[in-house]
């Protein structure tokens, strides 16, 4: 059974909310509440800078992908970054990551994005076996500077 993929709405926070923090706890990270409060609030503002789908296998969430568009300095359209993707343990291998993926790529197609870029751990092997089937492994490597 595919996936039904659609934007995460309002309503939708209290089957977010464990995802969402079973996605830090892969990661191995704590957020303070109101990061997360804000982060929802961004999701679900019609003008909000985030944008989020949700994938739901018989009527529940089993995964969603959030992203966002930017301008960059190579090219006149905007990019699109995606920030956080995440697939609950028990729906791994039904299609929900491919499904989310092809709904940014759509969404972002729509917006004239000139590319969907994204980021995993280097170890993160049952993520990246999926992206390297939809993507491009770049070169390049992450640095950052906390402030």
């Amino acid at each position: 059974m595919a996936p039904d993929v659609r934007p995460l709405a309002e309503a939708d926070r209290a089957a977010f909310a464990p995802l969402w923090q079973a996605y830090l706890d892969f990661y191995g990270t704590r957020l303070e509440p109101e990061v997360t409060d804000t982060t929802w609030r961004r999701i679900v503002d019609p003008t909000g800078p985030l944008c989020a789908f949700g994938a739901f296998l018989e009527g529940r969430l089993a995964g969603f992908a959030i992203y966002f568009f930017h301008p960059g300095t190579w090219t006149t359209a905007e990019r699109c970054y995606l920030e956080d993707l995440f697939v609950a343990a028990e729906a791994r291998g039904s299609g929900v990551g491919r499904a989310l993926m092809e709904a940014v790529f759509s969404a972002a197609g729509a917006a004239g994005a000139s590319e969907v870029y994204w980021q995993t751990e280097t170890d993160n092997a049952v993520a990246r076996a999926l992206y390297d089937r939809l993507g491009e492994l770049t070169e390049y490597v992450k640095y950052r500077h906390t402030l």
